[in-house]
């Protein structure tokens, strides 16, 4: 059984393994139009959580009251705001260090 181009597995130096996609031709795939921007969303969403989470567990009870209609008590508030600034927060870290990762591993193939 064949495998197909963008299959094939090139070496990055000793030891060091990647799947590399490619055209036809042999040059490397671009990203396409959907993954750029679910990557850009990626550091939106969270971003924007952050920035628009209220300090204060009352309101962002009213918040939830207002947009759904569902009524929440202040403290099941104040942990849906500590659950909501951990996942934001580590979800800014994910992404900067895959950033800084992908970085890296660029500079040392150069």
């Amino acid at each position: 059984m064949n495998a197909h181009r963008c299959c094939e597995i090139a070496t990055n130096g000793p030891g060091r393994k990647t799947v590399v996609g490619r055209n036809a031709d042999g040059r490397p795939m671009a990203l396409t139009f959907a993954r750029r921007c679910f990557d850009v969303a990626g550091w939106i969403v969270p971003g924007a959580v952050l920035s628009l989470l209220p300090k204060c567990p009352a309101c962002l009870a009213a918040y939830v009251a207002i947009g759904t209609g569902v009524g929440l008590s202040a403290t099941t508030a104040t942990y849906l705001r500590t659950l909501l600034v951990i996942l934001s927060v580590a979800s800014l870290v994910y992404l900067a260090t895959r950033l800084a990762w992908r970085s890296l591993r660029r500079a040392a193939a150069q």
